[in-house]
Formats: C-alpha cells, structure tokens, sequence
C-alpha cells in the first residue's frame, strides 16, 4: 500500500487529474475500475474520481509493489530531472514580486517564456529552480505537480511574466488572463512620432509553418479578434515612447498592429522596418525588439511594475 498527502498546491484538482499525473502510464478505464474495487480511497472512503481535492487529504492506493511501479511515474529520470532544476540560477531573471501563490519575474530579451523542445531552458525552468532552492517544492510534489509560467512573452520580448505556485493560483492567473481581469500594459520604443492615442481593432490570421501572422480589417476564416490601445507618451528624434494596453493577447498581436499603422517597433526582425533597424543597430548596437512588458493590474487592486532597459529612454534624450 501507498500513501501521498495532498499539499497545498496540489489542492482544487479533480482527484481523477491527480491520479493521470501520479499513474501516467495506466490506462483511464484502470484506474475507475480500483477506485470502484476501493483500491484507491481518500481518507479511507469510496471515490470516483469527480472529488476535488483538498490539502492535508490522504491519498491509499492499495496495488503490489510490481503493478504500482508499472504504472507510476519513472522516478530516476523525475529525478534526475529535479536535480537539474535545483541546479539552476535565475540566469538574469528578476523576481519582482512573490507571495505564497505566485510569482511575478521581469524576463530579459533572448530567453523563452516557456521551452520549445525538451532541450530548452526557459524562465519557466530557471523559476522552478528558484522554488526548489528555496525548499518550496518537494521532490514528492513535483512528481504530481508542477509549477508554471501563466503568460507567454516572446523570446526577445522583456518584461513581466506571470507565474503560478499552485494549482489554485494556476487556475485563477489562468482565468484572470482569459476573462481579462488582469491588466497587461506595454511599452515600446516605435518608428515615427505618434501624436495621438489610438483604439486598434481586428483580426490577426497565424501561418503555423512560418509562425508569422497577417492583418485583416474582416474577419476571415481562421481569424482572431484583436483590440490593442496605443497611448504616445514621448516623441523625439522621428521615434515615439508609447505606452500599449493589451485588451486581446494572441501571437505578435503588437507588434503586427503598431506595423499596420506605420509605426514599426524598433529592432523587430519580423514586421519592422529594415532600414531604421540597421540604422539602430550600428548607431545603438539595438538588436532585439524593444518591446517591454511594463505593468500588471489585478483585479483586487494591486499593481507590478518592472521598467524598461535604459536604451528606452536613452534613444528620446
């Protein structure tokens, strides 16, 4: 017999999800049919998989030794895995604020939000490293749970990434991204002197095969709403500091919108302007998009800052 006491953030999950996690190579039908047998309780009773779970709840699984690590996860390569975590450094992430649920980090430029293949190190792992460090995730929990990374920034993008400690703060992060009750604002440094504040609406279309997205005034098929507010706040030197509520968030969705209306961001390869970027760069070594992920308001009031580089400013002097 096997026994695991659910941790704080292993709480709100359905126990069936938990199970999936715990057992990964055992088949769905398996598993209700043990929990239909009593061969898996909670706290000693009956379950059928619906319960939400609870910290401090007491998780039996009564399966030979044999059978259990058939089914369970492979603990040397989780292991291993862990170890690797521990050894990480934050590796020019900044933790800019945390409490017991979340974490909120300003990432630098040429970092991913999130790893793209196994090989990768993103701020995701560097952040689960940090945890780990500080003995805020167990080798036992990280075998059912794993912290992330709720927002995606793109790899040369800098600034505040969203990060969940628990299950629960996982799922509200998660809603208040989705339901738009968390405030994401922007600044950017952009090609041209913009004068007024402008509402941008439409629809962005993604090409998978060249991760690169197109504009449309209508909907086409396949399409996105998006709405984006641009707001100057200072212009010298044929460019513009501007301040970008994000009220949609799909792929590049800025940086394609500040482009369809003359004002490139500066430094961005993809929908830039070629000749102001090559000037830049050998004038101002500006090699990444000079796109800043600024500030954060949630919903209970509270509100992140990270500002952005120096050469933000530098640029309008």
């Amino acid at each position: 017999m096997k026994e695991f006491i659910i941790q704080k953030n292993e709480e709100n999950q359905r126990f069936d999800k938990y199970l999936k996690k715990l057992l990964p190579n055992a088949s769905t039908s398996f598993l209700y049919k043990m929990m239909r047998k009593k061969n898996i309780v909670i706290n000693k009773k009956k379950v059928d998989g619906n319960e939400k779970l609870k910290a401090g709840d007491v998780v039996s699984i009564f399966l030979s030794d044999e059978t259990f690590d058939k089914f369970h996860v492979n603990l040397e390569e989780l292991k291993k895995e862990y170890d690797n975590l521990k050894s990480l450094t934050l590796k020019g992430l900044k933790v800019i604020y945390e409490d017991d649920e979340m974490i909120v980090a300003d990432k630098p430029y040429n970092m991913l939000s999130q790893k793209a293949s196994d090989k990768d190190l993103s701020a995701n792992e560097y952040l689960l490293g940090y945890m780990i460090n500080k003995d805020e995730l167990s080798f036992e929990e990280f075998q059912t749970f794993k912290p992330s990374v709720v927002n995606r920034l793109d790899r040369n993008t800098t600034g505040l990434l969203l990060f969940g400690k628990t299950l629960n703060a996982l799922q509200q992060l998660g809603e208040g991204i989705r339901e738009r009750s968390i405030d994401k604002y922007y600044r950017a440094v952009v090609a041209g002197e913009l004068k007024e504040s402008l509402e941008l609406k439409g629809y962005l279309l993604k090409d998978e095969k060249t991760n690169k997205v197109s504009f449309h005034k209508e909907q086409v098929e396949g399409s996105d709403y998006i709405e984006t507010g641009v707001k100057p706040i200072q212009s010298k030197n044929g460019l513009t500091l501007v301040e970008i509520h994000l009220v949609t968030g799909k792929t590049h969705q800025i940086r394609l919108h500040l482009s369809t209306i003359g004002h490139p961001i500066l430094g961005d390869m993809k929908y830039g302007n070629e000749k102001i970027n090559k000037k830049y760069y050998e004038n101002h070594k500006v090699n990444h998009q000079l796109l800043h992920a600024y500030r954060l308001e949630f919903p209970n009031g509270k509100v992140v800052v990270a500002e952005p580089a120096n050469i933000f400013d530098k640029l309008l002097l």
